[in-house]
């Protein structure tokens, strides 16, 4: 599955043919390395690894620079792998946005944002205990039972409670890429995608 590693420019609108003004997300994807070719002789599966945006050496270990050495490269602060990748690819490539066309449909992983300690109506969408009336003025918002008291005399596993909030992986399907734009590296999909503005994003077809 052909795709890039990329990062999370902001939002903006563009219109449509039909007049209609369209939310959009601008990502910069690439100009992303193939680091390295997984092969399924050596590795036991196939897939093709890259790197995206460049970081001092300074700031890497010995064993990052000796492996990004192999492709010539500088050490990269993001690495992914991809599995069937549909274009084939040789060790130091660069690939851009032109992996992509315009209309074509992508998935967009990345990094949801930290909300921090929540209550379960913002975590879980819970509709919250009780009526507003009636001498109630502190539970509205509360989980209710966790369960029965007797037996088993504990809560289950994976009970929906308050707890930390995003910061977790999310994807994003089938969004519509509107427009490329190939000399500054950039892709305008169709909607929102997860993570906050400079984050890294994973795009693929």
């Amino acid at each position: 599955m052909s795709g890039l590693i990329g990062k999370k420019i902001g939002m903006t609108s563009v219109f449509s043919v039909e007049g209609k003004n369209i939310p959009c997300t601008v990502i910069e994807a690439g100009p992303c390395v193939v680091t390295q070719v997984r092969t399924l002789e050596k590795d036991g599966y196939e897939a093709i690894q890259l790197g995206f945006e460049d970081k001092k050496e300074k700031h890497a270990t010995k064993a990052e620079i000796g492996h990004f050495q192999k492709t010539g490269t500088a050490p990269k602060k993001k690495v992914v792998e991809f599995k069937g990748f549909e274009t084939e690819v040789n060790l130091g490539d660069v690939l851009g946005v032109d992996v992509f066309e315009e209309n074509d449909f992508v998935d967009v992983s990345g990094l949801s944002k930290g909300k921090g300690f929540q209550g379960v109506v913002k975590r879980h969408g819970f509709a919250g205990v009780g009526q507003a009336t009636h001498g109630q003025h502190n539970r509205l918002r509360a989980p209710g039972s966790l369960g029965a008291s007797s037996y088993p005399s504990r809560v289950f596993k994976g009970m929906r409670m308050a707890g930390r909030d995003g910061g977790k992986t999310v994807t994003v399907q089938n969004l519509q890429i509107i427009k490329l734009i190939p000399e500054n590296n950039l892709i305008v999909v169709k909607g929102s995608v997860p993570g906050a503005k400079g984050s890294y994003l994973i795009v693929k077809k």
